[in-house]
């Protein structure tokens, strides 16, 4: 059992998920693929308790990309509708976990729009962990973003252009409310990025699983944090140099 391997003074505090597999789940079991994402929002419930039990602080989930908006029209709305049953305050509130989105909220559905700015309100005061959802979401579109509200203030004389450094723009990314990802976990099988987070995780570690989405449970959350665990985060030194420093 992973569970009990897990050192619990380790912990990561921020993981970083992105759940794929849900289609290919339904489509091996002769499901319409709605009911793969119906069965990964359940997943989602079970590891947001995981998270919260392991102490892990923030927990943010790619939810739906920028490229999500081409799937077919019948799709998209599925999903939409999918989200919006499964903002469900009490589950929230029982666990003291406050709710966050990044993306492009603006292209959203009005009724999903309000629900997720209600659901930030309504549990802005808990602080067991926090779930962020990337919603619309895409690096590519985050950085620049970021780069033209730089842009701007460098013309209105608010930043001086010989100033901006890294942390400059860390400052300006939809992300500013939370530290990096310490481990970024996908499932599915694939082995990419998929334009998630790419300026927050220049040094998370990174695991791939084939597991898809729906199966995906405390246990599997555990593996993962037990293989993180058994690293060396380097962030550039040398082996020697972390070990010293301990």
């Amino acid at each position: 059992m992973y569970k009990e391997q897990v050192d619990m003074t380790r912990v990561p505090q921020h993981v970083a998920i992105i759940m794929d597999g849900n289609g290919r789940w339904a489509k091996a079991r002769g499901m319409e693929r709605t009911m793969g994402h119906q069965a990964g929002a359940e997943t989602v419930h079970n590891i947001m308790a995981s998270a919260v039990k392991l102490g892990i602080k923030y927990l943010t989930l790619y939810t739906f990309s920028t490229e999500n908006w081409n799937r077919p029209e019948a799709e998209v709305s599925a999903l939409m509708a999918l989200l919006l049953k499964h903002l469900e305050e009490e589950l929230f509130m029982k666990q003291n976990v406050r709710f966050q989105i990044i993306g492009e909220i603006e292209r959203l559905p009005k009724t999903v729009r309000e629900a997720c700015e209600s659901l930030i309100m309504k549990t802005k005061n808990n602080t067991a962990s926090c779930m962020v959802l990337a919603l619309s979401y895409s690096s590519k579109w985050e950085i620049t973003k970021a780069v033209k509200n730089i842009a701007a203030e460098v013309k209105d004389g608010k930043i001086d252009a010989d100033n901006i450094d890294e942390n400059t723009i860390s400052q300006h990314l939809a992300t500013t409310f939370m530290p990096d990802p310490d481990l970024l976990i996908r499932t599915g099988g694939e082995i990419r990025l998929s334009n998630y987070l790419l300026w927050q995780c220049a040094y998370s570690e990174l695991y791939f699983t084939d597991e898809y989405w729906p199966d995906f449970t405390e246990e599997s959350l555990c593996k993962a944090i037990v293989d993180f665990q058994g690293r060396q985060r380097r962030f550039g030194k040398t082996g020697e140099q972390v070990e010293n420093k301990k």
